[in-house]
């Protein structure tokens, strides 16, 4: 059974935090996408407010639903991000479009792609090894 990547640098108040912190997005992907699939009525009205078809409402769910099983293997986390980043950017740019309430509803998309991301960085050495923060050095 696959590990999340550790690199000696991390502590396990990290690697848990950064858990939590996915464990966070998950919740959300999977009961968006739950939701979708069910065509509870308000989310289906919420769809349809946002100006997309109704036939639309099942197969955004499955992405979601996709997205969220990709983010939660830790051999395909990587593609899990970059595919839900994807997928909050269009949520993002259809609430943009209706002119809703910037911080509570148009920016919802990029508090989720905050945590999904910083979730990653903290629980993938990886990661955290492609985008270090170095002090910049003088000559």
């Amino acid at each position: 059974m696959p590990t999340d990547f550790q690199t000696p640098s991390s502590s396990k108040a990290m690697l848990w935090t950064g858990r939590a912190m996915s464990g966070l997005v998950l919740l959300f992907l999977v009961m968006d996408g739950t939701t979708k699939l069910m065509m509870i009525q308000p989310v289906v009205d919420a769809t349809a407010q946002i100006g997309y078809p109704l036939d639309l409402v099942r197969p955004i769910g499955i992405i979601g639903l996709v997205c969220a099983v990709l983010y939660a293997v830790p051999r395909t986390a990587l593609l899990g991000a970059i595919l839900t980043t994807g997928l909050l950017g269009g949520a993002i740019a259809s609430k943009m479009r209706l002119e809703e309430p910037l911080f509570s509803q148009v920016l919802f998309g990029a508090y989720v792609g905050v945590l999904a991301w910083g979730g990653l960085y903290l629980r993938d050495g990886r990661l955290r090894a492609l985008f270090t923060l170095r002090r910049a050095t003088t000559t």
